[in-house]
Formats: structure tokens, C-alpha cells, sequence
């Protein structure tokens, strides 16, 4: 057998290789602009249609009612409790969700996947679940309900309460966005920084932390758009005490069953606009992870 009946068949063949796999994975055009269309028609129908019609009803009755709605002094209550909120608990899913998957991804230990389902808990919960275990827990027929009111502790239907309903609902978004980003980029620039004589803090804070800053930022967006959107949960333990406990959700269900539709819909059109920035925000991370994401692909 001559040299070119060896070289051959084995130049040709990542070629057929590739063009088979061209072959497989690509559609007829009809089929392609089917589940364009597909998807488009899904996002008009449940994106922008809904977020069109928030906006429009918010600014039915114009500007000047949009804006009084909004600086109604029970709607500035509502602002302020669930900013107050998302600004205890998003820092403390920060660092729970920092502890949790370095603890994951860096080390082996017992009880680890028990660690994990406990993190995935929320997703399966129901919020209104939760919320009823802290009414168990602190309420006045409750475990420690008795004692907290004879010592003037208050939880439940007030702040406290509210913020701990938060945390349980949002803890996993921070742990899980870093889980399996951290375990991706192993631990050998850890471990290299180690053995050239930094400290614990300083591994983190020059490499761990430049390593996963893109994904603890988008976990931290999730974290605080799911903070401020947060219904079920809070509903049970606030106690819908008008202009004290009520949070943006609340407010608005409360206009909402008053019939006074167009202030509902414009304090409803603030989380629109939040979860519009989410997007963007996400949108924005994603592009700025890239080149780094490149660049350590290219590298390795």
C-alpha cells in the first residue's frame, strides 16, 4: 500500500466528519423560521403584552396620577420597607452564598450533598410554606411566641419577620450561581497562591474573588430582583399592616382589590422596571464575563 492510499482516507476524513455534522444539526430553512416564529410569538404573548399593558394602565390617568400614586405616603412606606428588606438580606445571602460554595466546590467533607439539597430547599418550597413555619415558630400560639411577648420581642408582623421570610426565599441564588462556576476553575491557582506563602484572605481576595466577580454579581441581581418581587413568604408573616408592614407586592394587591386600578398598576410598573434593569444588568454581566471566560479557555 503506497504512502498516498495511507495519508488519504485520513486527511479526508475529519472533513466527512464535519460535513456529517453539519448534515445532522441543520434544519430546512422552513423548520428554523418556525420555531423563530415559535418563539417569538411566546415572548409577545407573555413578555411584551404583559409589560405593555402594566404600563399603559399605570399612565391611563397621566403623568400627575402616575406620580401621586407613587409618593402616596402608603406607597412610600411600601418602598421603603421592601428596600430596607433587600438591604439586610441581600448581604447576608452574599456572604452565605460566597461560604457555601467555596466550602462545595474547594473542599470534600461529610454531609456534603446534604449541604446542597438544603440550598436547593426554597426552590422546592412553597413560599407560603415557609412563611407559615416562621408563624409556627414565632406566633403567639407558637414555639417561642409566649416568651417573646413576655419580654416585648417582636417578630412577626413586623420587620424581623419580614427580612427572615426573605432570606429563606432567596438564599440559594448567590450559593447557587457561584456552585458551579468555582468548581469549574478548580483549585489550583488557590492552591498555587498557597505554596507561594499567601494567607487565606488573600488568595480570596486576588484570586478567588477576580476568578468569580461576574458571577457573584449576577447572583447578587438575581438575589435582590427576587428580594423585592417577593410575595407568598412575606404575605403570611406581615400581617398586611397598611403603611407599616406592606411591602411593593402587597401594596399593590391591596390597591388591586379596592379597584383602584391605575394606582395598582403604577407602584406594580416599579418592579417592571426592575425586572427590566435585572435583564439588562444580566445582559451586561454576560457580555463582560465573556473575554475573561475566552481568555481562560484559551489559556487552559
Amino acid at each position: 500500500m503506497s504512502t498516498l492510499d495511507v495519508t488519504l482516507p485520513t486527511a479526508v476524513a475529519p472533513v466527512a466528519s464535519s460535513v456529517r455534522g453539519k448534515a445532522a444539526t441543520v434544519e430546512p430553512r422552513w423548520v428554523q423560521y418556525g420555531l423563530i416564529g415559535i418563539a417569538l410569538l411566546f415572548l409577545v404573548l407573555f413578555l411584551f403584552i404583559p409589560l405593555f399593558a402594566v404600563f399603559a394602565e399605570a399612565l391611563r390617568k397621566g403623568w400627575d396620577a402616575y406620580i401621586a400614586a407613587i409618593v402616596e405616603p402608603d406607597a412610600v412606606s411600601a418602598i421603603t420597607l421592601t428596600l430596607l428588606a433587600a438591604l439586610i438580606s441581600v448581604p447576608l445571602n452574599l456572604v452565605f452564598g460566597v461560604s457555601a460554595a467555596w466550602a462545595v466546590a474547594k473542599f470534600e467533607f461529610r454531609g456534603k450533598n446534604l449541604l446542597i439539597t438544603l440550598i436547593d430547599l426554597p426552590f422546592s418550597v412553597s413560599p407560603i410554606i415557609s412563611g407559615l413555619i416562621y408563624v409556627l415558630i414565632f406566633g403567639a400560639q407558637g414555639w417561642l411566641g409566649p416568651w417573646l411577648y413576655e419580654h416585648d420581642i417582636k417578630i412577626l408582623f413586623a420587620l424581623p419577620a419580614i427580612v427572615l421570610a426573605t432570606i429563606f426565599v432567596t438564599f440559594p441564588f448567590v450559593a447557587r450561581e457561584l456552585i458551579p462556576l468555582m468548581q469549574s476553575q478548580g483549585s489550583d491557582e488557590e492552591e498555587a497562591a498557597l505554596v507561594l506563602g499567601a494567607s487565606g484572605w488573600e488568595t480570596f481576595w486576588h484570586v478567588t474573588l477576580p476568578n468569580i466577580k461576574w458571577g457573584l454579581l449576577y447572583g447578587v441581581i438575581l438575589c435582590n430582583a427576587r428580594a423585592m418581587g417577593e410575595f407568598g413568604a412575606v404575605s403570611v408573616v406581615s400581617g398586611h399592616i397598611r403603611g407599616m408592614t406592606n411591602t411593593i407586592p402587597l401594596h399593590v394587591e391591596i390597591l388591586y382589590n379596592e379597584y383602584n386600578f391605575s394606582a395598582a398598576f403604577a407602584v406594580a410598573s416599579l418592579l417592571a422596571l426592575l425586572a427590566l434593569l435585572t435583564l439588562v444588568l444580566k445582559s451586561w454581566i454576560e457580555w463582560q464575563a465573556l473575554p475573561s471566560q475566552h481568555a481562560r479557555e484559551h489559556g487552559s
